[in-house]
């Protein structure tokens, strides 16, 4: 068996969805019908090439990454899961409103409100 090493400078697999998140998708999805889940996904299109998306769904596919976390379940297809590799996804309340905010370690670049970017 071959174990890989990892750095503490290689990126995370997977997306991390914070405490402060999973909060949140916890108390929007209570409003929604049983086991509704949170579906962020990466699509083309936006001012900077990509934008993230973010919808309700009661479907998971066979191929899905599921995060769980707080009561909450945060589904990411294997298409998506590509940009989204050591994301992290979080939720923020500022003076400009609440959001959820996803900082992209493979974003090269992104536009002014923060829902678009390029690799």
């Amino acid at each position: 068996m071959t174990h890989a090493v990892t750095s503490s400078t290689e990126v995370p697999s997977h997306p991390i969805v914070t405490e402060r998140a999973a909060k949140r998708v916890a108390a929007i999805l209570k409003r929604e019908a049983e086991g509704s889940m949170l579906r962020v996904a990466v699509n083309g299109g936006g001012c900077s090439g990509f934008q993230y998306a973010f919808d309700i769904e009661t479907n998971r596919a066979a191929d899905d990454l599921a995060i769980e976390s707080e009561g909450a379940t945060v589904l990411i297809d294997p298409v998506s899961l590509d940009f989204l590799k050591g994301a992290r996804i979080d939720f923020v309340d500022d003076l400009i409103g609440q959001s959820f905010k996803i900082d992209n370690p493979n974003a090269t670049a992104s536009c002014g409100c923060g829902t678009s970017f390029s690799v």
